[in-house]
């Protein structure tokens, strides 16, 4: 597979995470949303998958519109969340006891190399539509979640995901990094 490298410039930052991130998940990552201009919310949890949509009045949640399917937002329960849009991604994360924090922006900060690559979602065909998200079902086995797509959604849908380049000692490009940057 031949991939287009793409140069550009990067910043890469850990942020401190609110001590009340059990109590105020769903608002502190509202606000980081509206901070770094993130569109999409892909949450693993140890009850399910979580998609998420910022819109003017807020954060919107799978577990909103489809409570049977989609697990709610809980600190609790939560694996990862991860924050993206086009020109940034927020990864939270739970290490042991303690939330870890990084965010990876575009268009400032070090030069980089990067290559962009598109990924499959689950779902061959729509069950449902509600509020802004799509039920997908995927084959005989019954695989589902709930992405927020548009009415007129071209299946499959693609996660876009953007991979960091550096070199060993030996001249050797690897991925340093990856981040989403968008949900199509």
């Amino acid at each position: 597979m031949k991939y287009e490298i793409k140069t550009g410039q990067y910043q890469f930052q850990y942020l401190p995470v609110s001590m009340n991130l059990e109590t105020e998940l769903q608002s502190w990552l509202d606000a980081q949303a509206r901070i770094y201009q993130l569109n999409w919310l892909l949450a693993h949890a140890d009850d399910g998958v979580i998609w998420g949509k910022l819109r003017n009045d807020g954060l919107h949640l799978s577990g909103d519109a489809f409570p049977d399917i989609s697990p709610p937002l809980r600190a609790v329960t939560l694996q990862q969340v991860r924050l993206f849009g086009s020109a940034a991604e927020l990864l939270l994360w739970r290490d042991g006891s303690i939330w870890q924090t990084r965010v990876i922006q575009d268009g400032a900060g070090e030069p980089c190399e990067y290559y962009d690559e598109s990924h499959l979602l689950w779902g061959d065909r729509v069950e449902e539509r509600k509020d802004g998200f799509l039920l997908l079902r995927q084959g005989s086995e019954g695989l589902r979640h709930t992405p927020p797509l548009p009415q007129v959604a071209q299946l499959p849908a693609q996660l876009r995901v953007r991979h960091y380049l550096a070199y060993d000692a030996d001249g050797q490009a690897y991925v340093a990094f990856s981040r989403l940057i968008a949900l199509q």
